[in-house]
């Protein structure tokens, strides 16, 4: 598997793994009420996360298994935000997310990143306890006008 760096060419392949993977592997853990006016929004690439540097694909055979990446707090030099990560629900549990996790944790150490921040789904909190994460407490993230997503802020030191 190999772990690269996004680029602008990769939007409709993260678009699609989005829309195809987070209405699978979140209908679970939400309500129908917050899924219709969560997913247009949650399920879309961010065209300028896909230009950052440290926002990744995982490939394997030319087939995107996963995405996700970190960017750096904007007041605190050393915290890092782990950012829209997903991983095909075709491919759970073959090392692709811990795979991009370990290169968010490196490259983010190596700049200098001492703790990581997430606001991760319900559905990814098991996920991120076993990658070195603790839970901090519930968190209501702003999607748009009038519109949250319940999610689960964690910690983790690097």
């Amino acid at each position: 598997m190999l772990i690269r760096p996004t680029t602008k060419a990769d939007l409709a392949a993260v678009d699609a793994l989005l829309a195809r993977t987070y209405p699978k592997l979140l209908k679970a853990d939400y309500p129908p009420s917050v899924l219709i006016t969560a997913l247009p929004i949650i399920s879309r690439a961010r065209p300028e996360l896909l230009v950052c540097g440290t926002y990744y694909v995982a490939e394997q055979e030319g087939r995107i298994l996963g995405a996700g990446g970190w960017t750096r707090d904007r007041k605190r030099a050393d915290l890092g935000h782990i950012r829209h990560v997903v991983t095909d629900n075709r491919a759970l549990r073959r090392g692709v997310g811990r795979s991009l996790m370990q290169r968010c944790f490196d490259e983010a150490r190596s700049a200098g990143v001492v703790e990581m921040e997430c606001w991760a789904t319900r559905t990814a909190v098991p996920f991120y306890k076993a990658v070195g994460f603790v839970q901090v407490g519930l968190i209501d993230v702003p999607l748009a006008e009038g519109i949250v997503f319940p999610s689960v802020r964690m910690m983790r030191e690097l």
